[in-house]
């Protein structure tokens, strides 16, 4: 960002009407989606976000090496520890809570997803009526450029292909057709 557009951005100068607009839709947008999601589903992903902290990490490493450090401790002093090596039950403790956390980031991963698709198709509808948008502009230019006496009139075969819109489904036929087949 250069100087000037810092200052001016540290000026305050406000935000025009049509970018605040646009900035509460992405919010709407996104505050239906998370209210869309039933108590169950809220809760398996905050378990996913805390699980993808490093404090989880902390935590977990300090569970697994004490629940270690207490059985050979135990069985140091001449006492039956509660999970002998090759501890049984924490490698189920272990395993249980991995199956749990690949459930719970299945889950999670599912309705990002799904809205990952909904923000693409979005973007995608957005850019077909901007493209629309940008044919109509052109043809509009040609044509106040024929009608006006004070513009020489001359044939612009670019200008006239641009002021045809794309159709969607040609578009989508040629990409189908560039792509390399799966093997």
């Amino acid at each position: 960002m250069t100087d000037d557009a810092k200052s001016d951005q540290d000026a305050g100068q406000a935000v025009p009407a049509h970018v605040e607009d646009t900035v509460r839709a992405v919010a709407r947008f996104h505050a239906t989606h998370h209210a869309d999601a039933s108590a169950l589903q809220r809760l398996i992903e905050q378990a996913t976000r805390r699980a993808g902290r490093p404090a989880f990490i902390t935590l977990l490493t300090v569970l697994v090496v004490s629940w270690i450090a207490l059985n050979l401790g135990l069985m140091a002093f001449g006492r039956t520890p509660i999970d002998a090596p090759p501890f049984f039950w924490l490698q189920g403790a272990v395993a249980l809570a991995a199956l749990y956390m690949t459930i719970f980031i299945l889950s999670t991963q599912r309705r990002e997803d799904k809205l990952a698709g909904l923000r693409d198709q979005l973007t995608l509808e957005l850019s077909i009526l901007s493209e629309q948008k940008s044919a109509k502009i052109i043809g509009l230019l040609e044509e106040l450029r024929r009608d006006d006496p004070n513009i020489s009139d001359r044939p612009d075969e670019h200008a006239d292909a641009l002021s045809t819109p794309a159709d969607p489904n040609v578009v989508l036929e040629a990409l189908k057709d560039t792509q390399e087949p799966l093997p």
